[in-house]
């Protein structure tokens, strides 16, 4: 599996985790607001890193560093991601994977093998055909079966996990937030995180980079009717 870009060491990727983070290229969706369009659409402008150029860093950390996460792109594309999942846990590491819930084939098998700790399941919009495809950039009649069976995987596992969704003008409403928290009742973690992009990013549609993001105060509106529904929701 490519790495295309590191980080050495993360406070925010892995709630009360000290992480390491990999980044890895491709995916089957075409989210209009993401900000890792180079790393979806030209995966191959990117220097790849020889896993044997953070192996020593991740050897001289151990007993530092909790885990690593592992996002993307979209990890579970990879077939060789329990490979690497299986080096990091040999090596001590704890092991977090990113995903947008498209492979639960994949997912299960890294759960039944031990070869991960928590799972991030990205919820792009309420799980419906026609949300789906608006939030994803695709037509998503084939994938967001898909999402629905690993909501379904995890909510009856005893797995660490988060559902989390990041909630984009244009894209998302009080009432959609609402939907996807009736798509995932019972969940242990659903997480709400604000579109925001860095400056110097560009999102797969250009005009999404031009997007105000949500207030705070818009934000604790979605987070009060979040709230209502579930039991454990947080403000990212």
């Amino acid at each position: 599996m490519e790495i295309k870009g590191f980080v050495d060491l993360s406070l925010v990727d892995w709630d009360g985790k000290l992480s390491s983070v990999f980044f890895v290229p491709s995916c089957n969706f075409r989210c209009p607001f993401c900000y890792n369009s180079t790393l979806v659409l030209h995966p191959e402008r990117v220097e790849t890193i020889p896993f044997e150029r953070v192996e020593g860093y991740l050897k001289k950390q151990r007993g530092w560093i909790d885990g690593i996460c592992v996002t993307g792109g979209e990890p579970m594309l990879h077939e060789d991601l329990p490979d690497i999942c299986s080096k990091l846990k040999k090596m001590g590491f704890l092991v977090k994977i990113d995903t947008n819930g498209t492979n639960p084939t994949m997912m299960k098998e890294l759960m039944d093998r031990g070869l991960v700790d928590y799972i991030a399941v990205d919820i792009k919009a309420p799980l419906t055909v026609e949300e789906y495809s608006k939030a994803t950039g695709i037509n998503a009649e084939k994938l967001v079966g898909k999402v629905k069976e690993t909501v379904e995987i995890l909510l009856r596992s005893k797995m660490d996990y988060e559902f989390r969704t990041t909630v984009v003008p244009t894209l998302h409403e009080e009432e959609d937030i609402k939907e996807i928290c009736d798509g995932v009742s019972g969940c242990r973690k659903y997480v709400l995180q604000k579109f925001n992009v860095s400056l110097g990013k560009t999102t797969i549609d250009p005009e999404f980079s031009k997007l105000k993001p949500f207030t705070d105060e818009e934000m604790r509106t979605f987070l009060i009717i979040a709230q209502e529904l579930l039991s454990n929701v947080k403000l990212r």
